[in-house]
């Protein structure tokens, strides 16, 4: 049943008969073979796996680059039309629920989540190269020099985002909405019906899983070659394949202690630590830079970006002889780790954004890291296109052939070298640990049957996961390094483009229940008199002292069970006497000590009717009032159905405006129903939580 209070606003109550998380052995082994037969080929004959990559990524590249281009910028025109529409104002959860974590807490964590490493890898070396070898127009000029760094801004742009929003605000909806377990197979339930809890949704958490390793181990290759120079350079180390195989192996050490402490503790407080060191960092080679020149660049860049974001979105150099490779090595790859990032990502999220709007979720998503992207981005390559303008070229070329080299040769030459690359390789730690660490995390939820979407899958499991993906990271390490990541990112993430799809089409399904369920709702309230399907009405004398009386706790218990309990079971008796499916579901509620009351009635291939009545506490307000306790809380008695609170206090309401009031709700909704029917939209999209169902996912 729906529940208010403060802890299962955060962690809604489990349906009965559930056994907590499961391991979906069918899952977890078939994409274990997969990733351990990889790593294998790729350890014992690196040089095969190395051309038959390449051979493929070609393929891909100059045949099916099209497809990766359209699905982003579909995503993308997609998550924005959610934002805008009316039902961007629809929450992730009930109607009542808000969000857990303050706004900065919760903006860190999508930061840190979403963005690895790799960015620092690329901040110096994607701009340069854009600079020295543009993929159109020639090179080294200052067309060039503006253009460069745009490049980079936009593939760590708007695509990434929208793509973690798209999968993140679909998880969350059906999660917390509607009670489904948080998975990409749930999500699909709209458009495949049961066929997502057999063979074909096992498939679907395949792919999923599969692109997620894939995605993950490709960051912490790029993350360990290099923290390998910075390590080196603060330690004076040898830098190798040893000692990135070394850093693989104590990063998984630090991952599996922190991923064992959960969101509210490893994660988040690293995602904290994250955005200072990273600002501290920026704010360095700001103020002892090139400040006036880095703060000109920065709002040209951004200015730039935005005017030209639809023509870079759309382009696929089809008429160039070397599009296809110059897509593949950049864009193609970017849009692919993307996808491979995606629905990890966006299972973080979700687990995180509870109780925030849709167009909240997607506004926030696609802006705020993307300005702290923008920043780092602009910053670092600007930075490095300065120095190369001043006609360091041996700089130039270090950067494009050795891109970690570059990136710390760049520290080195501000004031200060010793403390900023120490700072830099913090930063780069942070960011590391933060994406092995929530990906350990939501790979173990992949591979596990969860129905309570508070929950994550065991820890054994995140470790198994941990380790795994340290496997296959060394593996593509030995098989060719940054190159074969990149390789292998962009052909396994070709099937979570058709996911994305899927997604979409299942999504809007959804929000099409979800405006015939308001459209339904307000055509029934127009023909009906004001007073009527809303709150019981009172009369005037009950209205007044009702507006000054903040009822205890006795109070409200004395009135659920004297008034509530009775009318409700008055109601399921006629119910049943004419022949509904009715229950009444009397739930205690651990933390005020009172019972709730839900009236529910099945209505066979629609959404079930609820009327629930939950005490809720409330502040007494600073103005006062007659309360007959000095706890400094009241309660209310609020009616809730499957999306929340409606919003209005049933205290003091008799025996017979209760009935009237269950009566006019269950109006509403036939009404809803109604609407639905006539206007072809689907009025229940979700399969009903069955207790003991062990193959529900």
């Amino acid at each position: 049943m729906t529940s208010i209070d403060k802890d299962s606003e955060q962690k809604p109550a489990k349906p009965l008969g559930y056994t907590g998380p499961r391991v979906n052995w069918r899952v977890f082994l078939i994409a274990s073979a997969i990733i351990i037969a990889f790593s294998l080929w790729a350890i014992l004959v690196p040089g095969n796996a190395e051309g038959t990559m390449e051979t493929v990524t070609a393929w891909v590249a100059q045949n099916v680059g099209w497809f990766y281009v359209l699905t982003v910028t579909v995503v993308i025109v997609f998550v924005l039309w959610v934002a805008l529409s009316k039902e961007g104002s629809v929450r992730m959860g009930p109607d009542h629920s808000r969000p857990q974590y303050k706004l900065f807490t919760w903006v860190a964590m999508l930061f840190a989540s979403g963005v690895g490493i790799d960015m620092l890898f690329y901040s110096v070396t994607g701009p340069i190269t854009q600079y020295m070898r543009p993929p159109e127009g020639k090179g080294q000029t200052a067309a060039a020099a503006q253009d460069a760094v745009v490049w980079t801004m936009f593939h760590y742009g708007v695509a990434g985002w929208a793509m973690y929003a798209l999968l993140g605000m679909a998880m969350g909806y059906f999660a917390y909405r509607w009670g489904t377990p948080l998975s990409i197979r749930a999500v699909l339930y709209p458009l495949l019906g049961k066929r997502v809890k057999g063979g074909l949704g096992d498939a679907i958490d395949v792919v999923t899983l599969v692109g997620t390793v894939f995605g993950v181990a490709t960051a912490m290759g790029i993350g360990v070659v290099l923290l390998d120079v910075g390590f080196s350079i603060i330690f004076g180390l040898e830098q190798g394949l040893a000692l990135q195989i070394a850093l693989v192996i104590v990063a998984v050490v630090l991952t599996i202690a922190a991923c064992t402490s959960g969101v509210d503790k490893g994660i988040r407080w690293v995602a904290e630590l994250n955005i200072w060191v990273a600002a501290a960092l920026l704010l360095y080679i700001l103020v002892t830079g090139q400040t006036s020149f880095l703060l000109n660049a920065l709002i040209e860049n951004i200015g730039q970006f935005a005017v030209t974001l639809p023509g870079r979105t759309l382009q696929t150099f089809a008429y160039d002889p070397g599009g296809s490779q110059w897509m593949a090595g950049w864009t193609l790859f970017f849009w692919a780790f993307w996808l491979a990032w995606g629905p990890f990502v966006g299972l973080f999220l979700a687990r995180i954004s509870r109780g925030r709007t849709l167009r909240e979720f997607v506004i926030a998503a696609i802006t705020a890291p993307v300005l702290c992207d923008f920043l780092m981005v602009s910053i670092f390559g600007n930075s490095a296109i300065h120095e190369v303008l001043a006609g360091n070229t041996k700089f130039a070329e270090l950067a494009m052939n050795s891109p970690e080299k570059g990136w710390y040769a760049l520290l080195q030459m501000f004031p200060g070298a010793p403390l900023l690359i120490g700072l830099g390789t913090l930063s780069g730690m942070l960011f590391y640990l933060t994406s092995a660490n929530s990906g350990a995390m939501m790979m173990s939820n992949f591979s596990s049957t969860i129905k309570d979407p508070s929950q994550d899958g065991a820890k054994w499991l995140r470790i198994f996961w941990a380790v795994l993906t340290a496997l296959l990271t060394i593996a593509m390490l030995v098989a060719g390094g940054v190159t074969t990541m990149e390789h292998a990112t962009l052909i396994f993430a070709l099937p979570v483009t058709i996911i994305a799809w899927l997604v979409m089409a299942s999504f809007a399904k959804a929000l099409r229940m979800e405006r015939a369920h308001r459209e339904g709702r307000a055509l029934l309230r127009q023909a009906r008199p004001a007073h009527g399907g809303m709150a019981p009405e009172r009369t005037w004398h009950h209205r007044l002292a009702g507006m000054r009386s903040f009822p205890s706790k006795a109070q409200i218990t004395e009135f659920m069970e004297n008034t509530v309990q009775p009318a409700l079971e008055d109601v399921l008796g006629e119910f049943t006497k004419q022949g509904y499916r009715a229950a009444l579901d009397i739930a205690p509620n651990e933390h005020t000590g009172i019972s709730s009351y839900g009236l529910s009635v099945a209505i066979a291939d629609h959404r079930d009717f609820l009327y629930q009545v939950q005490a809720v506490e409330a502040p007494v307000p600073r103005f006062g009032g007659r309360t007959s306790h000095e706890s400094g809380l009241y309660y209310r008695a609020e009616v809730f159905s499957q999306t929340g609170s409606e919003g209005y206090d049933l205290m003091d309401a008799t025996h017979q405006q209760m009935i009237d009031d269950v009566l006019a709700r269950y109006e509403s909704h036939l009404g809803f129903l109604s609407y639905s029917s006539e206007h072809d939209y689907a009025s229940v999209l979700t399969p009903p939580v069955e207790a003991g169902k062990d193959d529900e996912r």
